[in-house]
């Protein structure tokens, strides 16, 4: 199979996918033509993995006739042993729409009535709930993709209307008139071999970070405008002459928003050599994130619009087994993104650290009346051990590997625990923005009346509309939850924009 014109990719993947699944579910011949495959091997008396035998370590014991639909319902609830918290709805959605998507290429030979159940729960936003733990990444996200298939044969949970609380799947059918459906032949092994939940977690974080880096690189232009920092570690020419794309894009989102600045020109000629790392290399430290970032995208596009079903029902008839299940490409991706964005959480607290340190005027601590008054001091402790958890979850999890099913899967990926780590990453990276950007906001605060370049400006001033100057101790949780919100939100980059021009 080739990728095509119409391949889905991680940027278009949230506005594309739905109408993707209704062309394939109007189109159902590749559907029809692989169940005819499996259907017509039943019938020729040879053993085909999973259809017609064991799973795993039982992979040579043949199954009779009379127990194939009983094979597949057993092989999801034995492997719906899934533990620890749920995986987040939007990601469990997209774990659903992602294997209707590759069930729906026409080579995993389901039952047609298995995948329109599957995609009737789809359409209705009726979302299984999955405990994130149990996967080992290769024979795919087994337990993860059981628990999300156990509502087909009445068993398991979805969420409910409020995407809060689970509710058992047996009250949901029966409030949509649905009776549990019966699987057939090859059903079971089609809907939990695969990569879903990794390609899930991936496409939703990479996503996200588009969004991230935009962020990254205004908040440091704030510090760097709070600190007096030097505009000319950004010029174009530094770059070109080290030519990563992310450095380059960087270098120019800064340059872009510190256009018109005051308070630049204010110190232009100050004698001022160089400035510390956390401020100087910005474009190098930021850029080499996005290019990782870059790549584990190409990844995770690549492997949604994959086939990683076992065994495979190709075209000509034959149905053969392979390893495309195996986790390792999204693994590496994953493991690969988390340092990734754990710099650009690292980088930051070093800013915000040097923003109370009182450089060049500002007050320590970024509070005019301190003692009776601890200002920014201890949100910068948050954001250090954020950063010092980041480090832990950083290492990769697809180095280890520990053989299961009696040693017939003897290397997996583990790349289920790559993904749910990640997404921790992310979110601790979140915030760790979020407090350098109410420290540089606050610095800046005391740069008045000088301006900023237009783009701080403007992202200054609409932070300032939500969350006010602090002049004196408060508590600071609500306003750190308020920051983080506004890092998510797409509005200040859409106000930057409007009078910047479009950040790389």
């Amino acid at each position: 199979m080739e990728m095509s014109n119409s391949a889905i990719t991680v940027d278009r993947l949230f506005e594309d996918l739905s109408n993707q699944l209704t062309v394939l579910k109007k189109n159902k011949e590749a559907l029809k033509a692989s169940r005819g495959i499996v259907e017509k091997a039943l019938a020729d008396g040879n053993a085909y993995y999973g259809i017609n035998t064991g799973f795993g370590a039982m992979a040579q014991k043949r199954i009779g006739t009379h127990e194939l639909s009983g094979l597949q319902t057993n092989l999801l609830l034995s492997h719906a042993v899934g533990v620890g918290p749920s995986v987040p709805f939007e990601i469990s959605r997209l774990m659903l729409q992602l294997k209707l998507y590759t069930l729906g290429l026409g080579y995993s030979g389901i039952s047609l009535r298995t995948f329109e159940r599957l995609m009737y729960f789809a359409e209705n936003d009726l979302i299984p709930v999955v405990p994130s733990r149990g996967s080992l990444g290769a024979s795919g996200d087994l337990a993860p993709l059981a628990h999300m298939s156990l509502p087909l044969i009445g068993h398991g949970q979805f969420w409910d209307d409020n995407r809060k609380e689970p509710v058992s799947a047996g009250a949901i059918l029966q409030s949509h008139q649905l009776e549990p459906i019966t699987l057939q032949a090859k059903d079971g092994l089609a809907l939990i071999n695969g990569t879903q939940l990794m390609s899930a977690y991936g496409a939703w974080i990479f996503y996200r970070s588009n969004h991230l880096v935009k962020m990254a690189d205004l908040i440091s232009a704030m510090s760097l405008e709070a600190l007096q920092g030097s505009i000319v570690p950004f010029d174009e020419r530094i770059h070109l002459l080290r030519p990563h794309p992310g450095q380059i894009d960087v270098a120019g989102n800064v340059r872009k928003l510190l256009r018109k600045s005051e308070i630049l020109e204010s110190h232009r000629h100050c004698g001022k050599v160089q400035d510390p790392y956390c401020l100087r290399c910005v474009p190098q430290v930021h850029g080499a994130s996005r290019d990782a970032l870059r790549y584990g995208k190409q990844v995770i596009e690549t492997e949604i619009n994959s086939v990683n079903d076992n065994p495979l029902v190709l075209e000509n008839g034959d149905i053969v087994s392979g390893g495309n299940f195996h986790g390792q490409p999204p693994a590496l991706a994953l493991d690969h993104a988390a340092p990734a964005l754990s710099e650009l959480g690292s980088i930051s607290e070093r800013r915000t650290y040097l923003l109370l340190e009182g450089h060049d005027g500002l007050p320590e601590l970024l509070m005019r009346e301190t003692g009776i008054n601890s200002g920014f001091m201890v949100p910068q402790y948050t954001a250090a051990s954020l950063v010092s958890e980041n480090k832990i979850l950083s290492h990769p999890a697809s180095v280890d590997s520990i053989p299961t099913s009696l040693g017939q899967e003897d290397h997996v990926s583990m790349g289920g625990v790559s993904a749910v780590k990640l997404l921790q990453v992310f979110e601790h990276v979140e915030v760790i923005l979020a407090i350098e950007l109410l420290a540089a906001a606050q610095a800046l605060d005391f740069r008045k009346p000088l301006k900023p370049g237009e783009g701080v400006l403007v992202a200054h001033d609409y932070l300032r509309s939500e969350i006010p100057h602090l002049d004196k101790d408060r508590y600071m949780r609500d306003e750190i939850d308020r920051a983080v919100a506004l890092i998510r939100d797409p509005e200040i980059i859409n106000r930057v924009e409007s009078v910047c021009g479009k950040l790389s």
